[in-house]
């Protein structure tokens, strides 16, 4: 019998894509641009190649930097801060 998987978004792709389909995508959702200093909402949508784990959606966090086509966000999460690469998809403004 073969393993089970338990990869990134092993049970969890019903609830990512439920409301966020790529057709539902607009081309002003994939070219958003920021600031730094900008606080924004990490929330996944369509694109699954480069989406932030699971368990950082619906965060608010920093814009620190830009690197890409993406941007380095950091978050604060009880007592520790990460920075996450996120590409501008998936980051709504605050």
């Amino acid at each position: 019998m073969a393993k089970r998987s338990r990869g990134l978004l092993s049970k969890r792709t019903r609830h990512l894509a439920r409301h966020h389909k790529p057709s539902n995508q607009r081309v002003s959702d994939i070219i958003k641009e920021f600031n730094v200093g900008d606080r924004v909402a990490i929330v996944p949508k369509g694109n699954f190649a480069n989406i932030p784990h699971p368990r950082y959606k619906g965060k608010i966090g920093l814009i620190t930097e830009r690197r890409g086509r993406a941007y380095v966000v950091e978050l604060k999460i009880m007592s520790a801060t990460r920075k996450l690469i996120v590409p501008a998809v998936h980051l709504e403004k605050i």
